[in-house]
């Protein structure tokens, strides 16, 4: 699948001297936030990214994204069910 969009030009020209294969960091930034978002696999990363498990592994490490996560719904959620269990917590 080929997708395209079209940046203006003197922010083109800002993005490819900072970087010179733009077009692959564009596609390696969209597969990452699909993979946070849930909705590509490790493996489905793996494959977009041209790397093995372990180079897949140490690409989010660098990128600060951990595999399972828990998310700031999962959080709100564990406290709700703690504050029925146990109780709010005083202050």
């Amino acid at each position: 699948m080929a997708v395209t969009f079209e940046l203006p030009a003197d922010v083109e020209k800002r993005l490819r001297a900072q970087s010179p294969d733009l077009d692959a960091e564009a596609r390696e930034t969209s597969a990452l936030e699909f993979f946070r978002r849930g909705r590509l696999s490790h493996f489905e990363l793996s494959q977009i990214l041209g790397l093995d498990r372990f180079e897949t592994d140490a690409y989010l490490k660098r990128h600060h994204v951990v595999e399972g996560s828990l998310t700031m719904a999962d959080l709100e959620e564990q406290a709700r069910t703690l504050d029925r269990v146990l109780g709010p917590v005083r202050r």
